[in-house]
């Protein structure tokens, strides 16, 4: 038995933080996070007591996170902006603000030390404004899906061919936006989750759904996007097997979030579309949803949010685009009357 359990070393500390978060039900994808996070800063600071460290320790840290410390990206180095110019956005500082708060937050509780998180405020920053895509930008990329860019030979007419994986980009894009999904959840659907006899899809708990706080669901997709997934899948030898992901690359693997993102960013810059991101089809389908007279609650049980704040944001921004056209296109404004 340990009779100076603040005497703990952080890093044993950090196992029994993990394994307490794991116990209590959070998603994999978070639990993670939050190690990462804290062994991050036991790089930084050294693998010492827990009961030492210090709201100075954590001060310092934070400062070092703002002013210092230069993320690493896989994206291409943008030759505008230096590397050491790049820093951490304000959510990602607070994001490790709100790890630190939790770890000493339990333990606190677990080994009756001193909070070293006391009287340290959160990093404010300021929501991204949300942003969908409009009818242009979806038929554009629906336009990249299919066809390559125009080949230019010499002594020839300019011409474009179809892209191979041109039923899968396609049906992958009119999926997110049908169903709102998040990228992870897309990522991880299996074909016997999926009837496209009613267009029934099936989200499941847990890490195995990908579903963001272990929480499933039941979403629906239209007969378009039924069609396009058929036509998809029909080419597929394991379009029977219940097991098989329902979007695969070229490997024959289930895409993941990042491999998702990549694909889009490409088609998005062939389309010549700004601002492309597997999200923002999340964004379009809500707004969208709400624009067509979906209710809130409904929205809010097909995106799977646990509270209607979200949902909210989406009703003001829906209300707000339909003000601007109404103003737009007044019938009795525009006839003069």
């Amino acid at each position: 038995m340990n009779r100076n359990p603040s005497g703990l070393l952080f890093s044993l500390c950090i196992d029994g933080f993990v394994k307490y978060k794991t116990a209590e039900g959070l998603s994999q994808r978070t639990v993670d996070s939050y190690e990462w996070v804290l062994r991050k800063w036991m790089e930084k600071i050294g693998d010492q007591p827990i009961g030492k460290i210090t709201s100075a320790d954590v001060l310092d840290y934070m400062t070092y996170l703002r002013t210092e410390y230069v993320p690493h990206t896989f994206a291409k180095p943008n030759p505008a902006h230096d590397a050491p110019t790049r820093k951490l956005s304000p959510k990602t500082l607070r994001n490790h603000w709100i790890t630190f708060k939790a770890f000493f937050g339990w333990a606190v509780a677990e080994f009756k030390i001193k909070n070293p998180m006391e009287g340290i405020p959160g990093p404010r920053y300021k929501e991204a404004p949300v942003a969908a895509f409009t009818q242009e930008d979806l038929a554009a990329l629906l336009k990249a899906c299919v066809y390559s860019r125009e080949y230019n030979p010499i002594n020839r007419h300019n011409f474009v061919t179809r892209r191979p994986s041109a039923k899968r980009d396609e049906a992958m894009i009119l999926f997110l936006l049908d169903t709102g999904l998040r990228a992870s959840e897309l990522c991880s659907l299996k074909i016997g989750e999926l009837d496209l006899r009613t267009g029934k899809v099936v989200i499941k708990h847990g890490d195995e759904g990908g579903a963001k706080g272990g929480k499933g669901r039941t979403v629906f997709i239209g007969k378009s996007t039924r069609r396009a997934v058929w036509r998809y899948l029909a080419d597929r030898e394991d379009r029977d097997d219940p097991e098989s992901p329902v979007f695969i690359n070229r490997g024959n693997h289930p895409f993941n979030s990042n491999s998702l993102r990549h694909l889009i960013v490409r088609l998005a810059d062939k389309a010549g579309v700004k601002g492309a991101h597997p999200h923002k089809f999340r964004h379009t389908f809500a707004i969208t949803y709400l624009r067509s007279g979906g209710d809130v609650f409904t929205l809010q049980a097909l995106l799977g949010h646990s509270s209607l704040d979200m949902v909210r944001h989406y009703a003001q921004i829906a209300e707000m685009d339909i003000e601007r056209v109404h103003r737009k296109a007044s019938p009795v404004d525009n006839l003069r009357f």
